[in-house]
């Protein structure tokens, strides 16, 4: 499996650059545009319920779960780059993950951030 399969991120020149800082040196704030996110719940495949409970008798990572919740939070970004890009943003500063238990029948995970336009200093 590749790296792509257990990371994430952006690409070297984004259209919307996402930080997880306050602030981007170089750059102001020109423009606060207020919070946005991106929101996704993902149900559990019964075969990697099946798997990770004979895994966790064992021990060990839990592969299939792995590359399933990197799949969920790269889509929820993918979600918050649309709606800031729809504002107008070309940054999104203070990104930041949220995941939790959805009803006992998947994850929720929400990436969330402040939707900025950054102007060069």
């Amino acid at each position: 499996m590749g790296l792509d399969d257990y990371g994430g991120g952006q690409g070297p020149q984004p259209e919307v650059l996402v930080v997880t800082t306050n602030d981007v040196p170089g750059y102001r704030v020109q423009q606060v545009l207020g919070e946005v996110f991106g929101l996704t719940v993902r149900s559990r495949h019964i075969g990697s319920q099946i798997g990770a409970g004979l895994k966790s008798m064992i021990g060990g990572e839990l592969r299939g779960l792995t590359k399933t919740l990197v799949q969920t939070r790269n889509q929820a970004m993918e979600r918050l780059v649309e709606q800031a890009r729809a504002r107008g943003a070309n940054a999104v500063l203070m990104f930041r993950f949220d995941v939790t238990e959805a009803a006992d029948v998947g994850t929720e995970v929400c990436a969330y951030g402040t939707a900025v336009v950054l102007a060069r200093e």
